[in-house]
Parts: C-alpha cells; sequence; structure tokens
C-alpha cells in the first residue's frame, strides 16, 4: 500500500481466504485492506494517538438514514457529554482527488448528525472545517484540533 501524509504505525495485516485485511481497533476485527481501509485505518490511529481523542468515542461504519436511504458515515467521533455526534470523517482512497463531490457527501451526513467539524481525507491531504449550524456558516482549520480544545 501507498506511503501516506499520516504517521505510520504498526499495522496487523493477515491473508483470509487469498484476501488481505487490516485489524480495525475500533471494530476490533479484521476488515477488508482497501485503499479507502488503509486511509482509515492510519488516520483513525492518528486522531487517537497523535490528537489524543479516546479510541471509545470514536465509531466506524456509522449508519444514517437519509431521505428514507441507508448510508454510511465512514467514522463518527462523539462527544464525551452524552455520546452525541461531533464530528463526521469521510475518506477516499490516496488515488482519489478530493473534490466538492466528496464534500457534498459529507454535508449529507450532517444534515442527520449535525455535528460541528467536518472532515475529509485521502491519507494526503486532510481538510478540517469548523461547522456554525445556527448561523450556516463553515470555516476551514489549518489542522485538525486536538482532543480537549473542542
Amino acid at each position: 500500500m501507498q506511503p501516506l501524509n499520516l504517521p505510520p504505525y504498526e499495522t496487523k495485516i493477515k491473508t483470509v481466504d487469498g484476501k488481505m485485511k487490516i485489524l480495525d481497533i475500533l471494530r476490533n476485527k479484521f476488515v477488508a485492506l482497501t485503499p479507502e481501509e488503509w486511509v482509515r485505518q492510519h488516520f483513525v490511529h492518528y486522531m487517537v494517538e497523535c490528537k489524543g481523542y479516546p479510541s471509545a468515542l470514536i465509531a466506524n461504519e456509522v449508519a444514517v438514514s437519509l431521505n428514507g436511504m441507508n448510508r454510511r458515515c465512514d467514522t463518527v467521533v462523539y462527544r464525551q457529554q452524552g455520546l452525541k455526534p461531533y464530528i463526521i470523517i469521510e475518506y477516499k482512497a490516496s488515488n482519489v482527488e478530493i473534490t466538492q463531490k466528496v464534500f457534498n457527501q459529507i454535508c449529507r451526513y450532517n444534515m442527520v448528525l449535525e455535528v460541528e467539524y467536518l472532515i475529509v481525507s485521502n491519507g494526503l491531504k486532510h481538510y478540517c472545517c469548523k461547522i456554525d449550524i445556527e448561523k450556516g456558516e463553515y470555516t476551514f482549520l489549518n489542522d485538525i484540533p486536538p482532543f480537549g480544545s473542542i
């Protein structure tokens, strides 16, 4: 897999029935190792190990019902108080460009979850914006805020 613009970590990869799988520490199981999953696992480790987010407050593949259709947010970070969704993270494979279409996707999820931060990453480029739902405004940040500062 391609090196990413994220800190390396000791991955746990195994082959099952000829298919490579990587350990998802949040779901505590091995999942198919796709290019997008490679980004997800690195980003989750980055959030936990570098930004200080407790793994107990992060969930992968969170189901969301949007206009009667079932969708899945790649990752959701919850507030400690009340376990309300706080951050949505959307991943793309490293060869996929981050476009307005990607932001539109994560914004649709936010119509349901109403979080304060949206993050999009392809493992090479990461974008984080703070949402003011009441004003209907957003601000792009230079970095992802560490846990405890938001």
